[in-house]
């Protein structure tokens, strides 16, 4: 049986855990070859293990890397390039949440390292794979944010402010495309059952908030190349 991603080379970052790892499944069953980029190495096995198990036809590359090597990014943009001259997904999807604390209280450190990953790796991404979404014939690239970067709430500072960049940098780069086949979005999961949120939430009961899984329609009909949306905000499912 077909899939509405066959032969669709899909890049996830952060697919170890959560909604990256809930999308490279899916985006696995529905026939695409997934390149998974995670930190953890035996994470990334299990994830291909149960690609296999689930009788995925697209298969997947692992990929053990921490964005914050942004020379890394670039070398991974020349292997899919040298490997199939393309990409025709690109899912911006790690991210940290930092420390929730008020401003004035930030470490130097925390607030660099949530910049440097949420926001100048995910650029990164957009310079070594801009090239890799305009030769496919309908690159998509999907990137997820948050309702903090406009639901500003105390304490949220420096994670509201990396997502903020994330969407005007990300709109920045749609404006950029226009005269192109590639298709850019941006995706708001909003209340997801992941490690991040029991973090941030750690009084909530997580069975009170959906599933990763509960993104998998929206996630593909974003990576389709019928696709026709660009340049919009995607809320949370109802």
């Amino acid at each position: 049986m077909s899939g509405r991603l066959d032969g669709r080379i899909a890049l996830v970052t952060g697919a170890s855990r959560g909604i990256g790892r809930a999308i490279a499944l899916r985006y696995a069953k529905e026939g695409a070859h997934v390149i998974a980029v995670a930190r953890t190495v035996g994470a990334l096995e299990e994830l291909d293990d149960e690609i296999k198990a689930q009788g995925s036809t697209g298969g997947a590359t692992l990929v053990p890397l921490d964005l914050k090597d942004l020379p890394a990014i670039d070398r991974l943009g020349g292997a899919i390039f040298e490997r199939w001259g393309k990409l025709d997904i690109l899912v911006a999807n790690a991210a940290i949440l930092g420390v929730l604390t008020p401003l004035a209280q930030l470490t130097p450190e925390v607030f660099d390292e949530v910049m440097l990953v949420n926001v100048t790796a995910t650029w990164r991404l957009i310079r070594s794979f801009d090239p890799l979404l305009r030769a496919s014939d309908s690159g998509r690239g999907i990137f997820v944010t948050s309702g903090a970067a406009r639901k500003i709430k105390a304490y949220w500072g420096a994670y509201a402010v990396s997502k903020a960049a994330l969407e005007a940098m990300v709109l920045t780069y749609v404006d950029e495309l226009e005269i192109t086949n590639a298709k850019v979005n941006l995706l708001d999961p909003g209340r997801t059952r992941t490690k991040m949120r029991a973090n941030a939430m750690p009084g909530e009961d997580p069975m009170t908030v959906k599933p990763p899984e509960a993104l998998g329609d929206l996630f593909v009909e974003l990576a389709e190349a019928r696709c026709t949306a660009n340049g919009k905000l995607f809320g949370p499912p109802a």
